[in-house]
């Protein structure tokens, strides 16, 4: 009997763009991925960004996810504010549905929400962010699915996932360096990001076939996840995503969106 193959995610922020200004390399990347992380206008884009994202996300079999950011246009989303559980809860619910009417105009479904930068960075250290983020989303469809950092909390957020109603992915960061916590080492501090295209698609076959990783003190843990950010976002972030994927799919990985083969 032919055993099954491991399948995975691969997941970008993209749609970045605003106005005149473009940012990133969407159509390179997006028919590199499975999964597209699609900024919702309050830390970048704009609806007609939103639009033509969404479109080439579907045209290339991509599922299409909100990322919805904290309203911080001029800081890319990426500062934290003093912001309460219900304003959260109103931020995610307003890009959320923004989206999924782009989405469903183009005649496709919306498969995710991933939060963006600080908003995200915030939920990994108080999760009852996390919950507040499910319960919009479950409030608006209980299809879709959160994308959460994985790690020593992966089963704590999985059982508030079914406690919410909805399913909760992993997500695994290719080009991050690992405490032996779990928890991504801080870009502050030396070897937190991987340059090597080598390396790092080696450590996501090693996480996809193995459910484990080799943490920044050379010491390996037990870490899966079911989706894997890669960032496509200049020449040399698209190369090493074309090496990830290279890497995995001849090693028998079959790479495919998410909402396809996620039970819980």
């Amino acid at each position: 009997m032919q055993q099954t193959r491991k399948i995975i995610d691969l997941n970008s922020d993209v749609g970045e763009s605003f106005g005149n200004y473009t940012i990133g390399l969407d159509e390179e990347v997006v028919p590199l991925i499975s999964s597209a992380n699609i900024a919702c206008g309050y830390h970048a884009g704009d609806p007609a960004v939103m639009r033509r994202t969404v479109r080439l996300a579907l045209a290339n079999g991509v599922g299409p996810g909100a990322h919805p950011g904290l309203p911080d246009l001029m800081g890319f989303g990426r500062r934290a504010m003093d912001v309460s559980l219900d304003e959260i809860r109103d931020y995610v619910t307003y890009q959320v549905g923004a989206l999924m009417a782009f989405t469903t105009a183009a005649g496709g479904k919306l498969q995710h929400v991933k939060p963006h930068g600080a908003l995200y960075n915030m939920a990994v250290t108080n999760p009852a962010i996390w919950e507040t983020v499910a319960e919009a989303m479950a409030a608006i469809d209980p299809d879709l699915i959160l994308f959460v950092l994985g790690g020593a909390n992966r089963e704590a957020l999985k059982a508030m996932g079914r406690r919410v109603g909805i399913r909760v992915a992993c997500e695994f960061f290719a080009d991050r360096a690992y405490n032996p916590d779990g928890s991504l080492v801080s870009r502050r501090e030396p070897g937190a990001v991987i340059k090597d295209h080598d390396a790092a698609a080696a450590r996501v076959l090693k996480m996809a076939s193995e459910g484990r990783v080799t943490c920044i003190n050379g010491e390996e843990i037990a870490l899966s996840g079911e989706t894997v950010c890669v960032h496509g976002d200049n020449p040399q972030a698209l190369a090493l995503v074309r090496q990830i994927r290279r890497t995995l799919e001849d090693a028998g990985v079959a790479i495919q969106p998410v909402g396809t083969f996620l039970q819980d």
